[in-house]
């Protein structure tokens, strides 16, 4: 059998074992294929079945969480914890509190965290966990309820040096506040088993800038090996959460104009640039729709959802130099990447978690004078500084923003050149994709094969 035929055997019997898991299916796809020059030249990993063993959870919890409503009400949501892989350190990654989450969609951002976590350098495994829960429009007391009850199963499963989760989408400072709190209640201790914590109490600076400077630092890294740089250039974001917020801030800074920025109601187009202090106003203080940044800012023009055409994110409709996806997986199709080019955008560099699908990815692999930055080596920022974060914890260290700061460019940078240098080594100079995937998946099967079948 030859190594193609493997991969597509591999990615059928996913499809048996995990009917209905379609992220994952794609996030898997999209990794084993690029492996195949690898296992080509390195028979090892094929003769200790690292493939077969590496797309299975080495542990994946499913557990209920009910609370009280402030109808006094119970209500009740599924949360998980999937541990993926801890050949390179305790499981590390996020939790997700949103509608759409499920066991396809933390199995997919848990395998997308193993070599996320690998190309940082760092000793962090990849997991991912989060529940079904929807914080938008509850008070400050229901989702208290809510993260104490998630805590009274999670508690069980992690540790400073076993499982760190951090927040992702619908999880920031308030809901890990919470959540250790209940964790400190629980187990008597006060460790780092939870990133993202507040400043005051064991959290790093940086760390909510963290994925939005990252991915600026790397899009940087990539137009410098084309001897250009961000300076003066338009960019386009989605998202308006910390990624997109922060990546904004990120770009001022190194004389780029972002704007755009969208949310679930829309998307807003500012000819004068996104007002960085008025957009974290609307979004973490006021907690409110874009339609309001609009309202404020008369150069900005809110477009709803329901004006969208179909099938497509308007927001990559507006004529840019640069892209940032920062919102959400699959934001960005075929037909929305065929717009941006067609307007004269040249770089996408994603901050969100596979925000592209496979037929967005090859169609801007294909272009000879595209730039691509995918998510797993562009958006390790945040995780990167939440293992930072780790270091501080573990040795009773506050490190100053200027050297977080500094910490966090140098990671993004050495991520850059080893996904770089990757795709030079195996022939495909510039495909980040490639040089990615196998330069993070080398790290955690080499650590597999020395640890035996465990």
């Amino acid at each position: 059998m030859s190594v193609h035929e493997y991969i597509s055997q591999t990615l059928e019997n996913i499809k048996k074992s995990s009917p209905g898991q379609t992220t994952f299916l794609q996030a898997a796809t999209e990794v084993l294929h690029t492996l195949e020059p690898l296992l080509t030249r390195e028979k090892k990993y094929l003769d200790h079945k690292i493939i077969d063993r590496i797309v299975m959870p080495e542990r994946t919890t499913m557990f209920r969480v009910t609370y009280m409503n402030d109808k006094n009400e119970p209500c009740s949501h599924f949360g998980y914890r999937v541990e993926f892989n801890s050949a390179l350190g305790p499981y590390k990654g996020g939790l997700r509190f949103h509608p759409s989450v499920c066991l396809d969609i933390i199995k997919f951002l848990g395998f997308e965290q193993i070599f996320k976590n690998s190309l940082t350098g760092l000793n962090m495994g990849g997991g991912k966990g989060g529940a079904n829960f929807d914080p938008k429009g509850k008070s400050d007391g229901e989702i208290m309820r809510f993260c104490q009850a998630f805590m009274n199963e999670l508690y069980k499963l992690i540790g400073d040096v076993k499982d760190v989760p951090a927040g992702d989408i619908g999880v920031g400072g308030r809901e890990i506040g919470y959540m250790f709190g209940q964790y400190k209640k629980l187990t008597n201790r006060f460790d780092g088993s939870l990133t993202g914590k507040g400043l005051n109490w064991g959290g790093s600076l940086v760390r909510t800038e963290a994925t939005g400077y990252g991915s600026v630092y790397f899009a940087q890294e990539m137009l410098k090996k084309q001897n250009s740089s961000l300076e003066g250039k338009k960019c386009s974001i989605s998202g308006a959460g910390n990624v997109a917020i922060y990546t904004a801030q990120k770009l001022y800074q190194l004389g780029a104009l972002p704007i755009t920025v969208s949310d679930s109601t829309g998307f807003i187009y500012d000819s004068e640039g996104i007002d960085v202090e008025l957009l974290k106003r609307i979004k973490e203080v006021e907690r409110k729709g874009l339609s309001e940044y609009a309202a404020a800012k008369p150069s900005a023009k809110f477009t709803p959802v329901n004006q969208y055409k179909a099938g497509t994110n308007a927001v990559w409709s507006v004529p840019c130099d640069a892209a940032f996806p920062s919102a959400t997986q699959n934001e960005l199709n075929l037909e929305d990447i065929k717009t941006l080019y067609s307007n004269g955008c040249r770089l996408v560099c994603e901050g969100a978690n596979m925000p592209s699908t496979l037929e967005a990815i090859d169609f801007m692999l294909a272009q000879k004078d595209f730039l691509f930055g995918p998510a797993k080596a562009a958006n390790a920022g945040g995780v990167a500084t939440s293992g930072l974060e780790m270091a501080q914890n573990a040795s009773m260290q506050k490190w100053t923003f200027d050297e977080v700061d500094s910490k966090l460019h140098r990671i993004m940078t050495n991520i850059f050149h080893d996904s770089y240098d990757t795709s030079v080594e195996f022939g495909e100079p510039g495909n980040l994709v490639l040089g990615a995937n196998i330069a993070g998946f080398r790290k955690v099967a080499d650590a597999m094969i020395d640890q035996g079948y465990v």
